[in-house]
């Protein structure tokens, strides 16, 4: 088949496709090096990662190493979130201890304590609206954006339904205290650079 014909097949069978498919496809397709693919809401979406990005996941991730085994700690690691065809790879993912993987093979929306998405120009819109949407819904206890255009973190606590109740900002160069939530840490964003 050529991309043509598989583009076609897949505008066709659209309502009828599942994550599993629609992932099978893209990984047929050339994707340019250095980008990440995820599905929001059965749209693909494919980013380049920025250095600027690359810095905040890894300073969250360092932080987060401090008190969770690496096992626990995950990034652009494919899980499969409520609503019509969510498989997001979140920049950085805390699973719960003893978390088993599903039959498939992934990791459960369930096991899931904690997420940070770094914002990208071009996905800035899926992260403050229908991913954190399908967060809430998957009753992901904290939800983190780091914004390095905007210089700022949004933490979101207290999912209930599609929202989240309870938000905070917290300007990159102050601490986020997540004393009082699942994660029980205090991260630091004053090494966070900004766009």
């Amino acid at each position: 088949m050529t991309v043509l014909e598989d583009r076609i097949a897949m505008a066709k069978s659209d309502d009828e496709i599942t994550l599993d498919e629609l992932f099978e496809r893209i990984e047929k397709m050339p994707a340019p090096e250095g980008y990440k693919v995820e599905i929001v809401e059965g749209t693909v979406f494919m980013s380049p990662q920025r250095d600027t990005h690359w810095e905040i996941i890894a300073d969250i991730y360092e932080q987060l190493r401090t008190k969770y085994p690496r096992k626990r700690v995950k990034s652009d690691v494919r899980i499969d979130y409520p609503g019509h065809l969510n498989g997001f790879a979140t920049d950085v993912t805390v699973i719960t201890e003893g978390a088993e993987k599903s039959e498939g093979g992934g990791w459960r929306h369930q096991d899931v304590e904690f997420v940070a998405e770094v914002i990208s120009k071009g996905t800035a819109a899926n992260d403050y609206g229908p991913k954190k949407a399908a967060y809430a819904l998957a009753e992901v206890p904290v939800y983190v954006i780091a914004d390095p255009y905007q210089g700022r973190c949004h933490i979101y606590t207290h999912p209930k339904g599609d929202d989240y109740t309870t938000e905070t900002k917290v300007a990159f160069g102050d601490d986020m205290d997540l004393t009082d939530t699942v994660v029980g840490l205090t991260l630091t964003t004053d090494e966070f650079p900004r766009d």
